[in-house]
């Protein structure tokens, strides 16, 4: 035992908790890396804009819907032995995203490496669970916040750098021999802890709820590039009325998707909340951010990324004090500060025009930083201390889809709002870089920005009312 009581971690367990932070961190880089590589890839691939955005939202979705059935295939089959499987998975999706030579095949390819990076992303937390007693979760939570602020750094740096100086097929390429690595060293680490389950897929919630959301999705982005046309509404009606069909089929299935009678414990139900609505409100950050620098200030890609990786940095440095801080005080304070703190860095972020200085950019890096820092670890802590011991890899599969939906709307919402004040042909061509804005359009485009950033500040207070309400019981374990 550590002083003051403490439970240290075995060596396995530093051993083991390496492992998922390479795995979390090579999927973290996937999320960042693109954004900056798309012009690149647009010009190489001869590709339209609106194709270049599904190759973001492709992995997005496809992680999305998986995670509502990693945590079953975990029971099935092991949750060790499936989060070893994903590395294999991710690296060939990243070697086969490498070596494609047009949009559809790079977008199919997106897919693939999507269903490794949701068997590694989503099924970490269950393995996380089955690894740490429930003392030392929020400290393991906390070091995992690392590999992800830790990937978000590399991919906006490696994507900033490799478009600049190298191909933009490196951004994939690279994948390959990091997941090899974590590949062979999960082998000779992890160990299988809990007894396989027979359990059956949910078919038709993955059906309902994929289809409801690429509607739904569809219809957004053509709404942002000015089609207001009948098909346009009609997906965006359909794919409203998929995602209800979805829940009122999750209540009858005996095996569902998401497990809704989960949301009888108050704690999960508002942690899964906070959840969805600080990757709705967070996410598209980065890419606002991105237009801002390059659309406004006519940074390269490369300055651009220099610019951010302050705050992730101070991420990276938080979550392990903010996983353990939850541990000894309880997730609620922890959580709710780290959104705060958020939802005030994205109000700085909606006060920038073109003649601000970039320390302000870097200061409200450095705190919306921070704020990710103390959210992350302590809300994932709550939902799986407050998860029972047989369900972790459902619980941990339904914090990831949360955490997914969230991020794939907020990209469709980020540029469906930021569109209404900026020409719609011009608004594609600037999000992923490939042309700055002219000066007789620069009000305009401020404005756009502006007003994507109160709409995600608007998804964090939502997010904010969340965490306190959790806070009304107690977070105990399950355990």
């Amino acid at each position: 035992m550590e002083a003051r009581g403490k439970v240290a971690m075995t060596s396995y367990q530093r051993l083991a908790l390496v492992v998922i932070l390479i795995g979390v961190l090579i999927t973290a880089v996937d999320t960042t890396i693109v954004v900056l590589a798309l012009p690149k890839m647009m010009g190489s691939l001869h590709a339209q804009l609106s194709g270049a955005v599904w190759v973001i939202l492709s992995y997005l979705l496809v992680i999305t819907l998986l995670s509502t059935q990693v945590g079953r295939i975990g029971d099935m089959f092991g949750r060790v032995r499936l989060y070893e499987f994903g590395f294999l998975i991710f690296i060939l999706g990243s070697l086969l995203c490498g070596i494609a030579a047009s949009e559809p095949e790079l977008i199919v390819f997106r897919v693939l490496q999507g269903i490794g990076g949701a068997f590694v992303s989503a099924n970490s937390g269950a393995v996380i669970a089955d690894t740490f007693p429930p003392e030392l979760r929020g400290r393991a939570y906390g070091f995992n916040s690392i590999g992800w602020n830790l990937g978000a750094i590399l991919g906006i740096l490696l994507g900033g750098f490799i478009t600049t100086y190298f191909s933009w097929r490196w951004i994939f390429l690279i994948n390959v021999p990091i997941g090899g690595f974590a590949f062979v060293l999960a082998l000779r680490v992890l160990r299988e802890k809990t007894e396989k389950v027979s359990r059956s897929f949910d078919y038709l919630g993955m059906l309902l709820l994929g289809a409801g959301l690429f509607g739904v999705l569809l219809a957004m982005t053509q709404l942002s590039s000015g089609h207001h046309g009948l098909f346009t509404w009609l997906f965006l009606a359909v794919g409203l009325v998929l995602i209800g069909l979805f829940v009122i089929a999750e209540r009858m299935q005996k095996s569902p998707a998401l497990d809704l009678s989960l949301f009888k414990i108050p704690v999960i139900t508002f942690s899964l909340s906070a959840s969805f609505f600080q990757s709705l409100g967070n996410y598209a950050v980065l890419f606002l951010l991105i237009m801002y620098l390059q659309g406004v200030r006519s940074l390269t890609p490369l300055d651009a990324s220099l610019l951010l990786v302050p705050g992730y940095l101070v991420g990276g440095v938080v979550g392990p004090l903010a996983g353990r801080l939850s541990d000894r005080i309880g997730v609620v304070l922890p959580a709710t500060i780290g959104l705060i703190l958020q939802a005030m860095a994205i109000f700085v972020y909606a006060h920038l025009h073109s003649d601000t200085a970039f320390w302000v950019v870097v200061a409200g890096s450095i705190v919306n930083g921070v704020g990710s820092g103390a959210f992350f670890p302590s809300n994932n802590a709550a939902i799986m201390k407050a998860a029972p011991p047989n369900a972790y890899g459902i619980v941990s599969g339904m914090l990831r889809t949360f955490a997914n939906i969230g991020m794939v709307l907020s990209f469709a919402m980020a540029i469906l709002v930021a569109s209404s004040s900026i020409p719609r042909g011009l608004v594609y061509a600037v999000f992923v870089g490939t042309t700055a804005i002219q000066s007789h359009l620069m009000h305009a485009f401020d404005n756009g920005i502006h007003d994507a950033f109160y709409a995600c500040i608007v998804m964090m207070l939502i997010a904010i009312v969340g965490s306190v309400l959790r806070g009304r019981r107690p977070v105990k374990s399950a355990d």
